[in-house]
């Protein structure tokens, strides 16, 4: 899978470094990141549908937060629409990890990368094709283990107590990450978000507190790897193959290290935020963007924990069933 995945995700990029346009080519690679919510259980059918389901929400959450952009004050309410939709679905089709941290995450970099009004179209397509390119993928890997492992049982589906409760607090803990990024006019709110939306999946709060320190360290190793990587000037072919190498990495790790996997996926980030921009990237750019970075992990990491303390008090627990309780019932 470490392999399928790298290569889904950086064939875009090589595509767009062959044409002459790298920062098309990272868009692209945003939507091909579906290829990682692929299941190894079930049968045809329900493996595809998945894989197709979160491209489909990864197309919608870039094209709403580009059009988002365009209204600031819609920013914010676009943001946890997406979210709400993203935890939402992920906890009641009981999806595993990342679940729809990639789709949350593109919907949040199209809040603020720039782009122009009339330009919102073709960048909604690249997130299209770079979908279809991992679908496509999906397919003859999907094939391949079916011909040559045991199919697996499919998860079965059914509303489980507090998931409005869990999900409206991991929403609003996100969102008001966001806020404060905002707020404070930081470079790169959405990496606030995401780093918040990490820390705060966790199940247990020990588990948060272990994630939050792996990913503070693990991103400090990695602003000092992404540091290197971009002295090197490299040409649009070595961005290609860096994050090639990287989702290599991050995929081989990720299971077994998260601590590891942050080192690459630091590099990573930066890498698409960055060149997928389209800006001129200068050596007093990286600079500032190593800083901003390790500013931003760290405020959603507090956030994030923060919201790990609240999910596990039992005095909220009490309001929140009562309101979970009126929902059903009034719906069902």
């Amino acid at each position: 899978m470490p392999i399928i995945a790298a290569i889904a995700i950086s064939f875009p990029v090589f595509v767009g470094a062959y044409f002459g346009d790298l920062s098309a080519g990272i868009k692209a690679s945003l939507g091909s990141m579906i290829i990682l919510n692929l299941p190894l259980v079930g049968g045809l059918p329900y493996r595809l549908v998945t894989v197709m389901a979160w491209g489909f929400a990864m197309i919608l959450s870039f094209a709403l937060g580009l059009m988002a952009q365009q209204i600031p004050v819609l920013r914010l309410p676009v943001f946890i629409l997406i979210a709400l939709s993203v935890v939402m679905f992920g906890r009641y089709y009981k999806q595993p990890p990342p679940a729809g941290l990639f789709t949350l995450m593109a919907g949040a970099i199209a809040l603020f990368i720039p782009i122009p009004v009339d330009r919102i179209l073709s960048a909604i397509g690249l997130v299209l094709l770079g979908s279809g390119s991992s679908m496509l993928l999906a397919l003859l890997y999907t094939l391949f283990l079916l011909a040559t492992r045991p199919i697996g049982l499919a998860p079965s589906y059914h509303y489980e107590t507090d998931m409005i409760s869990d999900s409206l607090i991991v929403v609003g803990f996100v969102s008001v990450a966001m806020v404060i990024a905002v707020t404070l006019e930081m470079q790169y709110p959405y990496w606030v978000a995401m780093s918040c939306f990490i820390i705060i999946q966790g199940i247990q709060l020990r588990t948060m507190w272990i994630k939050q320190l792996h990913r503070m360290l693990g991103t400090l190793v990695g602003m000092v790897v992404a540091s290197w990587l971009l002295s090197w000037g490299l040409s649009t072919w070595g961005v290609a193959v860096a994050i090639l190498c990287m989702m290599l990495l991050i995929e081989s790790f990720v299971d077994q290290h998260y601590g590891l996997a942050v080192i690459f996926i630091t590099p990573l980030t930066i890498f698409i935020a960055e060149y997928g921009s389209g800006l001129p990237f200068s050596e007093q750019a990286y600079q500032l963007v190593m800083r901003a970075r390790l500013y931003d992990t760290a405020i959603g990491c507090m956030v994030g924990l923060a919201g790990g303390v609240v999910m596990h008090s039992t005095n909220l627990r009490v309001p929140l069933r009562r309101m979970e309780n009126w929902l059903l019932a009034r719906f069902s």
